[in-house]
């Protein structure tokens, strides 16, 4: 490994927890990136953002955990079953990133309605771009749809050791099919398929209701300091 250079954000308002202050460590945005580099960063508890790769480095919380789903152990439960259940109807396929009417048609009425008072609203296609895909990840759709009309789509980069979850977005009119909860469990399910041992989810923030979903999907480990402890 060469070294790396890491720079901070200024302290700014947290966007999860109120009354806190947060502040945003990045990889040199000069640094040639890879796959190789890219997943070492994801088991050190770095995540993807366009083409930057980050972690919270908050000095007074430490609210912000890496979470990743233990693949080969998994375990469905109940609720998830059920969901799968519902869903079978369903098809699915994965595919290499690319630009898409549909995805961006999707992409824009889900921010909409769902993130109208957030930094995402409103919704254009250069930003849907910046967002989602870089030029060296190796990112893909994970499609879920209902007979030909696209209802979901969760966007992940394929590591040497995993999947990286990147976002999900999907048509609110399915509410009850849960579609958030199914692409987290065919995203486990296809890697598995193709033998990577792990699905890194971002962060776990257990004050943030917002957050909370990723400890549904056991085993899981989250990073403690700068070790992955299991989490039961």
């Amino acid at each position: 490994m060469t070294e790396i250079k890491l720079f901070n954000t200024p302290a700014h308002e947290c966007p999860y927890l109120d009354g806190e202050v947060a502040t945003t460590q990045f990889i040199n945005p000069d640094e040639v990136l890879d796959i190789g580099l890219y997943t070492y960063l994801s088991r050190n508890g770095f995540r993807r953002s366009g083409e930057h790769i980050y972690r919270p480095r908050c000095e007074s919380c430490h609210a912000c955990r890496a979470i990743r789903v233990l693949v080969k152990d998994f375990v469905a439960s109940k609720s998830q079953k059920r969901c799968l259940k519902r869903a079978q109807h369903f098809t699915y396929s994965v595919k290499p990133f690319e630009h898409s009417d549909a995805h961006y048609a999707l992409y824009e009425r889900y921010i909409a309605e769902r993130h109208s008072d957030g930094d995402m609203y409103p919704a254009n296609e250069e930003l849907y771009e910046r967002f989602l895909c870089s030029q060296w990840a190796r990112t893909q759709f994970l499609e879920i749809y209902d007979q030909d009309k696209l209802i979901a789509s969760a966007v992940f980069d394929q590591l040497f050791d995993g999947l990286s979850a990147v976002y999900c977005y999907f048509d609110t009119d399915y509410e009850r099919y849960s579609l958030g909860k199914l692409a987290i469990l065919k995203q486990i399910e296809h890697a598995a398929a193709i033998g990577l041992p792990y699905l890194y989810l971002g962060y776990q923030i257990d004050e943030c209701k917002k957050m909370n979903y990723k400890t549904q999907y056991y085993p899981t480990e989250q990073m403690i300091g700068s070790q992955w402890q299991l989490i039961s």
